[in-house]
């Protein structure tokens, strides 16, 4: 392993990881309330985060996708000012440490960060909840830099079903629809992963422009609600799209889901939010994962989901979207950001060229935010912003 390591790490020298999701700003909110003093992230932050710049530099990362995450049961307005308290403290990472990061919202600036030697910080909004219904909000979001936008997360929403909740659309409303549409034309991608796979399968139907699962893998290795049913990862050729692996382990290793979901009950008995990443929250979960050794998922895990995917959707269509910082656990050698050349160092002893690993990591990430951006020029010159409402569209 230690020449595929080697390998690995020369590989990504020269095309590093675009990781679709990463919960930092979510984890500086919820353990610091933003005080940046307290978690440097130019300084090793180990013991708190599975994300720091130096680890970020270790593990051959060149662009992020910053996940400006506000929990589900966050509603109405306060959706939308947490939301934007998320992207603000993305402004000021960037900010804070300009010689490592570059604030990007084009495939241009993805590029010249790489030229730089940069990591390229990109925005995505996690859940539809934070536009509130509001499609003029939905505009607002991108002119302040989000870039994708996951249609739900863990909850159904008004216009769009969860993988995780009690369907009420079977898919998209007609609004949720609009919102596709509206998206295609402001040049923000349309995130699937945590949607039902109905929703998927409507808002391919309805997308012009290329989709993204930006931290999701193959439901016919780990059969999780979570995950990409094979049809849909069929269809990603004919849109465009890229359908990027996450490394939770419930969500890629078959025995973890059994033993999360008892964690995650645990969790609630404590009074917490089985997402809580605080000291406290950790704590827990550290303490429940003493007394019952959970099932241990590892780069390998991973690789077999990504053999799948390249398999159903083809090399051109598969990438990376890590979930750091967004789950409590993590498979054994993908612990944290400097764990993706054990990722690499795995697909090639699994014989994958270094031309199809420079698409996995970088190329087809680019390609597919570009392909959007050219799709949001053709649909601006067709026509203007839409001021439909819920109410109207779906009465």
């Amino acid at each position: 392993m230690s020449s595929s390591l080697d390998a690995a790490r020369d590989l990504l020298a020269r095309w590093p990881v675009v990781d679709g999701h990463n919960d930092l700003p979510w984890a500086l909110r919820e353990q610091v309330r933003y005080d940046l003093d307290r978690r440097d992230i130019a300084t090793d932050q180990s013991a708190h985060l599975h994300t720091d710049l130096p680890r970020l530099r270790d593990g051959g990362v060149g662009a992020q996708f910053w996940s400006v995450y506000v929990r589900a049961d966050y509603a109405g307005d306060k959706a939308v000012s947490a939301t934007l308290e998320q992207i603000d403290v993305v402004r000021e990472l960037v900010a804070r440490h300009p010689e490592a990061l570059r604030l990007a919202f084009t495939a241009d600036d993805m590029e010249a960060a790489r030229d730089e030697s940069r990591i390229a910080s990109l925005m995505g909004a996690e859940g539809g909840h934070s536009i509130h219904n509001s499609l003029a909000t939905l505009r607002a979001l991108h002119r302040l830099g989000v870039r994708y936008m996951t249609l739900t997360h863990n909850d159904t929403l008004d216009w769009a079903d969860s993988a995780t909740d009690e369907p009420r659309h079977q898919g998209l409303s007609a609004f949720g629809e609009e919102v596709v549409r509206e998206m295609n034309r402001c040049g923000m991608l349309v995130d699937l992963s945590h949607v039902s796979a109905d929703t998927m399968r409507d808002a391919l139907r309805v997308s012009t422009a290329p989709v993204i699962f930006s931290h999701s893998s193959a439901r016919a290795v780990c059969d999780h609600p979570r995950n990409i049913p094979d049809d849909v990862l069929a269809q990603l050729p004919a849109n465009g799209g890229v359908a990027m692996a996450t490394f939770v382990p419930k969500f890629v290793l078959p025995a973890a889901v059994e033993w999360t979901l008892r964690a995650d009950e645990n969790m609630r008995a404590h009074g917490l939010h089985h997402l809580d990443t605080t000291e406290a929250g950790m704590r827990v979960q550290r303490d429940f994962e003493a007394a019952h050794p959970r099932p241990m998922a590892t780069a390998a895990t991973v690789a077999d989901h990504l053999d799948h995917m390249r398999e159903v959707a083809g090399v051109d269509h598969i990438g990376i979207g890590g979930d750091f910082d967004g789950t409590a656990f993590t498979p054994a050698d993908l612990a944290d950001v400097a764990g993706y050349p054990n990722l690499i160092a795995e697909l090639l002893d699994r014989k994958w060229s270094e031309a199809d690993l420079a698409k996995l990591t970088w190329q087809n990430a680019v390609r597919t935010l570009r392909a959007a951006e050219d799709v949001a020029r053709a649909e601006q010159q067709r026509r203007g912003p839409s001021h439909a409402t819920i109410e109207q569209l779906d009465g």
